[in-house]
């Protein structure tokens, strides 16, 4: 595999540390405010539903120091791995999102464009030749 051009793998880290810093403030959303987080994607609120978005929240804060870690230390090579991961997961957010079971709403319809917009920026940065 020849390896990317340092201008590449210079974008890649900036894309992974606004994700990171993106997915940390949805971890804490959805930590702290988790009833708020299910009206805006038009969910019916439960208590159990509630606890689940806050256990998705302390994994959201693991991805978000796992990507930090990627984009700060990480080699060239876990960098584009990373990466690449994150074509394919920021994409399945974006759809998942939409295919939510509730009517859309403006967050949605934004929250799915977040994760598609990601997915475009990974993909076109790995593409870049």
């Amino acid at each position: 595999m020849a390896l990317k051009s340092a201008l590449t793998i210079r974008r890649l880290r900036t894309i992974l540390k606004f994700g990171s810093t993106v997915f940390g403030l949805s971890a804490i959303f959805l930590l702290v405010a988790p009833k708020a987080f299910l009206e805006l994607i038009n969910l019916e609120i439960s208590e159990p539903l509630q606890w689940s978005m806050r256990m998705i929240a302390i994994t959201l804060i693991a991805l978000t120091g796992n990507m930090l870690s990627v984009a700060r230390f990480g080699s060239e090579t876990s960098v584009v791995f990373s990466a690449r991961i994150m074509v394919v997961s920021a994409a399945g957010l974006g759809a998942l999102t939409l295919l939510i079971p509730a009517e859309y709403g403006w967050f949605t319809i934004a929250y799915a464009a977040v994760g598609f917009l990601f997915s475009l920026a990974y993909l076109t940065t790995l593409l870049r030749k």
